[in-house]
């Protein structure tokens, strides 16, 4: 009997931008073998639930994520990808309805893995192992949604190995993808109208690491700086040390990369930052926002910020509220520790309680709150370029779009404005936005 071919896929997408990228990467595989991509809500032949293994929450959502596929469609094809696919599959392919585990690499084969499924009626788990993996893999997208802003993966892998993270274990050693590869996909973003790409990658600071003395990050942005039609170059999260004298001094010169720095801090206590394995201290932290803000007065410096790292006292804890507070960022990300067995901080002694770690998260979140406030009450009353992005859901009338800083503002319009920059004159300050009115010449 002759089997009905697979038609209809959706997509689910938990974690970080590189994943992001990993998803569009592996829809276009599914449309060029004639696929049609649906809402994951829907009833589909196929589901692609793309994971993260940061926390045990990311562990817990994926699993969720799979078993609503299987409620919508137990007869559906399942495929579990990323992150934690790499880390836990046989745990991954133990979970009913699951028919395809593939883990950080191989996914331009995603398609053959499961339509090998399909057609023999047997999982298949074609995780490997990601230690071993030398090359990058290339994922190039030609087709791209109707958005104004693209995400490029840059860099793949880990080589930092700090105490909590399982990241360099699931997604493998430092890969970087060739310069001439990140030049070709930005001229067919700019061709298609993209005036904004964001560089991501799992540790995009150690991009040419494995490239010998060819590249750097540095090298590949004055590359990429001058592709006519691109406005925007954000950078994704980096680590401090990437940021020296002269790094600074240099991208200080392309004024296409944007004056938003998210620099990965993690703990504002030096006992901690040590048991965490990190490789800087507050004061080098310090001299390294100074350094950006001496070179740019008004960047926006966002960051990550842990709680209840194992033996986090409340003493370290008030001293990392402390060096929070003193930097002045433009907006936090708080999250919890969380163990992931395997790496060393795991099997530390005492760890924190989980009342504990939601107070201090609490207190956090409040400071960030405050301090985002701050820093966007100093662009009222200014006139800045924002480059727009949608139709604001709020507010009829009005679109809404960014700055250079990553700050989000709500302006009126008369006509679509949808992917073209404007200078705003900023009225006002609204919680986590601005508003103005576009300056016409």
């Amino acid at each position: 009997m002759e089997i009905a071919p697979l038609k209809r896929v959706a997509f689910y997408t938990l974690g970080c931008k590189t994943n992001q990228y990993d998803t569009e990467a592996m829809q276009e595989q599914f449309r060029k073998h004639g696929y049609t991509i649906v809402d994951f809500e829907a009833d589909a032949d196929v589901y692609i639930i793309n994971t993260c293994t940061v926390t045990s929450l990311s562990d817990r959502k994926s699993r969720q994520m799979i078993r609503k596929a299987h409620r919508t469609n137990p007869q559906a094809i399942i495929a579990v990808v990323g992150c934690y696919a790499q880390r836990a599959s046989g745990e991954v392919l133990d979970i009913p309805g699951v028919s395809v585990v593939l883990g950080t690499n191989d996914r331009m084969n995603i398609v053959d893995y499961v339509e090998k499924a399909y057609r023999d009626r047997q999982a298949v788990n074609a995780v490997g192992d990601i230690m071993r993996v030398r090359d990058f893999e290339e994922t190039p997208i030609d087709f791209y949604e109707g958005r104004t802003r693209a995400i490029l993966k840059i860099q793949e892998g880990c080589n930092q190995f700090c105490s909590y993270c399982i990241i360099p274990y699931a997604r493998g050693p430092v890969r970087s993808r060739k310069p001439d590869s990140v030049k070709a996909e930005v001229e067919r973003l700019a061709q298609r109208g993209f005036k904004e790409v964001v560089l991501t990658g799992i540790h995009i600071a150690s991009y040419g690491k494995d490239l010998g003395d060819r590249m750097d990050l540095l090298g590949l942005l004055k590359l990429i700086h001058d592709v006519p039609g691109i406005e925007r170059i954000r950078l994704g999260s980096l680590e401090p040390n990437l940021l020296t004298e002269d790094f600074v001094a240099a991208v200080r010169r392309l004024p296409r990369v944007c004056q938003h720095y998210h620099i990965s801090l993690q703990s504002g206590c030096d006992a901690t930052l040590r048991r965490m394995y990190r490789r800087y201290t507050t004061g080098q932290y310090r001299e390294i926002v100074d350094r950006l803000r001496a070179a740019m007065p008004d960047v926006a410096v966002t960051t990550d910020i842990m709680t209840g790292f194992p033996g986090e006292t409340e003493e370290e804890f008030e001293t990392t509220l402390d060096f929070v507070r003193s930097i002045g960022f433009s907006r936090i990300h708080v999250f919890q520790y969380s163990p992931r067995q395997g790496t060393p901080a795991a099997e530390y002694p005492d760890q924190v309680p989980a009342e504990v770690k939601e107070r201090r998260s609490r207190s956090l979140i409040r400071l960030g709150h405050e301090m985002e406030a701050a820093y966007l009450g100093r662009f009222v009353g200014r006139e800045e370029t924002v480059l727009f992005e949608k139709e604001c859901a709020e507010k009829e009338g009005y679109f809404e779009g960014y700055t250079e800083h990553y700050i989000r503002v709500l302006a009126p319009a008369a006509g679509d404005i949808v992917n073209s920059l404007h200078p705003v004159r900023i009225d006002k300050a609204n919680g986590t936005y601005l508003e103005g009115t576009i300056v016409y010449a």
